[in-house]
């Protein structure tokens, strides 16, 4: 699917969705139309069984650079608008975090303002090197959205929280993996390579494990030890009945990788 603002891509065997931020001549901001377009593509690929494993990355020198300014007027009926675009947002980036399977963020450039919480909400993120990290609502008297103030907190701590959404000073690529807010940094003249090879590994692993991973880890925050544990042992009991446990335990017992189905 190709839409104005958004394009939506397959790899060549579908295991592999693929959602491009396409508005290069705003930064890859957000109107009206492109927020519902991408909430709309997430929401595609999340039910399409078929697909194993998300992407999400810009075109051009921008990842996402949030809300488009320009379609604001800086008074109080932006109200209406703000709210409606970020609604939008919320519901792209509710359905990428609790996906039932891995979602890479590939930050190819900018991502600032709303488009924080959506370059740091995946399972994997990887950074090209010139890309950077913009909280950016200080410079227009706004408080966060798009699920930073969610994901910051959680991945950096508390204090590194404070210090990037206060200081709002832009934090780089390989400044983002040492303090965790991505996973790695990546040359730019290999990022396309790398976030392909990232995303079709993840895409043929145990899809419902990974599900079932990723489900643990994001509820862990909120549960008590003893309740995690009891989380831990009825998922683990319960991936048992899937083939790809059985191919799994066939291919450690035997020799040779496993032909994981996602099944």
């Amino acid at each position: 699917m190709t839409s104005e603002h958004v394009d939506v891509t397959h790899a060549a065997d579908g295991a592999v969705g693929r959602i491009t931020f396409d508005r290069p001549e705003r930064n890859n901001s957000m109107d009206q139309q492109a927020a519902d377009e991408l909430q709309r593509a997430a929401i595609d690929l999340v039910e399409d069984d078929a697909v194993r494993c998300i992407v999400l990355t810009g075109t051009g020198g921008a990842f996402n650079t949030g809300a488009d300014l320009t379609a604001l007027s800086g008074d109080g009926s932006d109200g209406a608008t703000v709210r409606r675009i970020a609604g939008a947002l919320h519901g792209m980036v509710s359905q990428l975090a609790r996906a039932p399977k891995p979602v890479v963020c590939g930050v190819n450039g900018v991502a600032a303002g709303g488009g924080v919480g959506p370059a740091i909400c995946g399972d994997v993120v990887l950074a090209a090197e010139s890309a950077r990290f913009e909280f950016a609502y200080p410079r227009i008297g706004l408080s966060a959205d798009g699920g930073s103030s969610y994901f910051l907190p959680r991945l950096v701590g508390l204090r590194e929280a404070q210090r990037i959404a206060f200081r709002d000073e832009p934090v780089g690529a390989g400044e983002a993996a040492d303090i965790g807010l991505a996973t790695e940094a990546v040359p730019d003249d290999e990022f396309e390579e790398r976030l392909a090879a990232e995303a079709a590994r993840l895409a043929e692993g145990p899809t419902l494990a990974h599900a079932a991973t990723k489900g643990l880890l994001r509820s862990s925050l909120d549960r008590s030890l003893d309740e995690q544990l009891a989380t831990e042992a009825e998922t683990i009991a319960g991936l048992t009945a899937t083939e790809d446990f059985s191919r799994g335990l066939d291919a450690f017992l035997g020799e040779g990788g496993a032909d994981f189905q996602g099944e």
